[in-house]
């Protein structure tokens, strides 16, 4: 295929909900709909009921959470999907930003229960903000919930977005039996499947047809022709421009955990969801995807996917051009050219070699320790694109080992997992033998422990601090006597301080006038 041909079927896209909304289990569901795996949970070809592709950690096995955003790759109906399952928990919000910049859409999930909640509002801002279009997917119908036409006036109050349902729900609860197709007047009805199959097709057609009459009852085929009259009356019609410019939604019910609505919403995804577009750079201008030069950027580092080979992964979003496995291109932040040698497409931990990839596609580079979260990879010269997000911390702990032998197995560690922004490393000036530690959420700790102890033999105690907030220093160090809080340097040499409260950080501002304070070190 061509290049253009290649990135006209990209559709690389990201889920975004509050925790337990199901995001999980729909991303699982959608594997399974467009034949990825062949149950959820398994590896399409693999026995055993195993656990979600996308929750590949141990941590996450256990605790039944997600921690840190998984990338997959398949195919559907000629189409070449791109799915990024993000976290859903507050702690891990600096993870979930970060994928949301590789992403070309998104797939909001709501509880049908619950609606709109906070976590929900902030990442539906930072999507909004990236002008990503957004699909609205409202799961659980089969638990009790919310009017259909509530969960609508939510989305357009909070977020002033129409909502325009393309499918609607018969029945709800123990009720649910399918979803009405808007766009051709279809009635898809289900029974529940066994656990991790599709649900079971019990009859589809119109309203006219005496099938679906005979599986429905006289108040359901009432209540489903008022609601039909409801929105053709009173919702607007779906605008695919409208949609594309971040105005419209395009809503789908259903309920992830018995399939109901999945495949309805799979069949419309790959048509309306947009190809990968352009990207600014900081000079004012954009990389087109169809251009020659091949351009990339990295998003995500990961360490231990293969914990028998303490690898490490940095997952780079393609901008542009065609990717050809062993080409060269210029590592711009180090300004030196790189041979990308082993490049891999991920499933969850599942990993192949790809020879050639496109626009919207993620690359798996092995990471010998040279890519850092942003870093632009480029044969076509020197190119910047804005920085990826950076969080700063608002909780602090100490560290102390609890076998003191084990500090060089801790210190690299602590670095591998560092770099992949899942805590901040702040070294106390004057040359204490153990960081202080900065995260955005208490969580996050909870995740470096597990994993250090999991991944390299180290157990630590951590100990609470009372800091609330970092500041980088640009223009050298506060005079003695002349600041409050703790001098630090970060895992880069960085200076910054750590304050307790916001009047030590405006008390030492005004003591040291010719100092700057920053949110992130320069870079």
């Amino acid at each position: 295929m061509t290049l253009q041909a290649e990135i006209q079927r990209r559709r690389t896209f990201a889920i975004i909900s509050h925790p337990d909304a199901g995001k999980t289990t729909l991303t699982e569901k959608l594997l399974l709909y467009g034949g990825a795996i062949d149950r959820a949970g398994s590896v399409k070809g693999r026995e055993g009921a195993g656990h979600a592709q996308s929750d590949w950690m141990s941590i996450e096995q256990e605790r039944g959470i997600s921690v840190t955003s998984a990338a997959m790759q398949f195919d559907f109906k000629g189409f070449a999907i791109n799915l990024l399952d993000t976290p859903g928990h507050q702690d891990f919000s600096e993870d979930t930003y970060r994928a949301l910049t590789a992403a070309d859409s998104v797939v909001m999930l709501l509880d049908c229960a619950k609606g709109v909640e906070e976590q929900t509002k902030k990442l539906f801002r930072v999507a909004s903000e990236r002008k990503l279009p957004i699909f609205t997917f409202v799961n659980k119908l089969d638990r009790p919930g919310r009017e259909p036409i509530d969960l609508i006036d939510e989305v357009e109050e909070l977020f002033g977005l129409h909502a325009v349902p393309m499918t609607w729900p018969i029945g709800s609860g123990p009720d649910f039996k399918g979803v009405y197709v808007r766009a051709t007047g279809q009635i898809a009805l289900f029974e529940r499947a066994k656990k991790g199959q599709k649900a079971q097709l019990v009859g589809k057609g119109t309203l006219e047809d005496p099938e679906v009459a005979e599986l429905l009852t006289a108040r359901e085929l009432k209540q489903l022709r008022d609601d039909i009259d409801l929105m053709d009356t009173v919702l607007p019609a779906f605008d695919k421009e409208a949609f594309l410019r971040g105005e419209q939604s395009p809503l789908f019910f259903g309920s992830a955990v018995n399939n109901f609505g999945v495949g309805d919403f799979l069949d419309v995804f790959v048509d309306m969801a947009p190809a990968p577009g352009p990207r600014p750079t900081l000079d004012g201008g954009a990389i087109q995807p169809d251009q020659k030069g091949f351009t990339a950027f990295v998003f995500k580092v990961q360490a231990n996917m293969n914990k028998a080979h303490r690898d490490r992964v940095a997952f780079a979003r393609i901008v542009s051009g065609k990717f050809e496995r062993g080409m060269d291109a210029l590592h711009v932040r180090e300004k030196k050219s790189l041979k990308l040698n082993y490049p891999h497409m991920f499933f969850g931990r599942e990993r192949t070699i790809v020879d050639e990839a496109w626009p919207g596609d993620i690359l798996g580079l092995i990471n010998p320790g040279q890519f850092r979260i942003g870093d632009v990879l480029s044969s076509a010269g020197p190119v910047t694109f804005h920085a990826v997000p950076r969080f700063s911390p608002e909780q602090f702990v100490s560290v102390r080992l609890a076998d003191p032998g084990a500090r060089k197995g801790f210190l690299k560690g602590l670095q591998q997992i560092a770099e992949e922004g899942v805590v901040q490393v702040f070294w106390p000036k004057g040359g204490a033998p153990l960081p202080i530690l900065g995260a955005v959420g208490r969580l996050q700790f909870e995740v470096l422990q597990h994993r250090l102890k999991d991944e390299y033999a180290c157990q630590v105690v951590l100990e609470p601090r009372s800091f609330q907030m970092a500041r980088w220093l640009e223009g050298g160090w506060p005079e003695p006597n002349k600041f409050w809080g703790e001098l630090v340097e970060d895992a880069d040499g960085n200076p910054a301080i750590l304050f307790e409260n916001d009047w030590q950080r405006r008390t030492t501002a005004e003591k040291n006038p010719e100092l700057h304070f920053l949110v992130h070190p320069a870079r």
